[in-house]
């Protein structure tokens, strides 16, 4: 059994995705990190970044105590290395699938979500940041785009954790002012990751969690008003 600690985020739906298509025994955990439940004394000894996803595995490899993870990158690598699927098992596959991997947790992720932040949540709209955001998670597009245009299904070949990484920033395209028609590639491996039994279950899951999505003033004053105060 694994223990779930999860919000309906981009960062939350790629640990999903993986759950439902591999089959692993998992107990959701809910952590709205709207009302701050991300500060829990609980949660931080899990995930000291206060951020969700993070993951108890109650039954690791080789036995011994239960194993808690946080980072969603670090639980997609340690559920591919645990049921050994998900990412190739030879060198080469192998390090493609982190190189992508990598990619979307240092680029893709964090440049789409600051495209969020300055187009849908800052107080006032700064010409200049939105530009910034919006265009360079337009490269992004582009760099995948370019990589998927050798007529592969998925990033690495057969399905994997860098397709799981990645989707769920793409899902919210169009609040990211991207156009996926201009990315063709692309937006055929998006609609073959959408039509996933898996994928459509997790998003279902996200919505049956999260009746109430919309972001409020207090909400917004919990998720973007953190400093080094928070953590101390």
């Amino acid at each position: 059994m694994i223990d779930f600690y999860y919000w309906t985020t981009p960062n939350g739906h790629k640990v999903t995705m993986f759950l439902e298509e591999t089959g692993l025994d998992y107990n959701i955990k809910p952590i709205n990190i709207s009302k701050g439940e991300q500060f829990a004394p609980e949660f931080l000894k899990i995930a000291p970044n206060n951020r969700i996803p993070a993951i108890v595995d109650h039954h690791p490899e080789g036995g011994g105590d239960p194993i808690g993870i946080f980072e969603s990158g670090a639980i997609l690598l340690y559920l591919a290395d645990k049921t050994k699927t998900m990412i190739p098992q030879d060198l080469r596959g192998r390090n493609e699938c982190l190189q992508w991997l990598f990619w979307q947790m240092g680029g893709l992720g964090p440049m789409a979500g600051q495209n969020h932040h300055f187009v849908q949540y800052a107080p006032e709209q700064l010409p200049y940041a939105i530009d910034r955001y919006v265009k360079e998670t337009s490269r992004l597009y582009g760099v995948l785009n370019k990589h998927l245009s050798d007529g592969r299904a998925y990033i690495c070949g057969d399905y994997s954790i860098a397709d799981m990484a990645a989707y769920p920033w793409v899902f919210p395209h169009e609040k990211q002012r991207q156009n996926l028609s201009h990315f063709p590639a692309l937006s055929s491996w998006f609609e073959r990751v959408k039509n996933r039994p898996a994928t459509q279950k997790a998003y279902e899951i996200a919505k049956s969690i999260n009746v109430a999505p919309t972001v409020d003033q207090n909400a917004k004053s919990i998720l973007f008003g953190q400093d080094a105060k928070t953590v101390i």
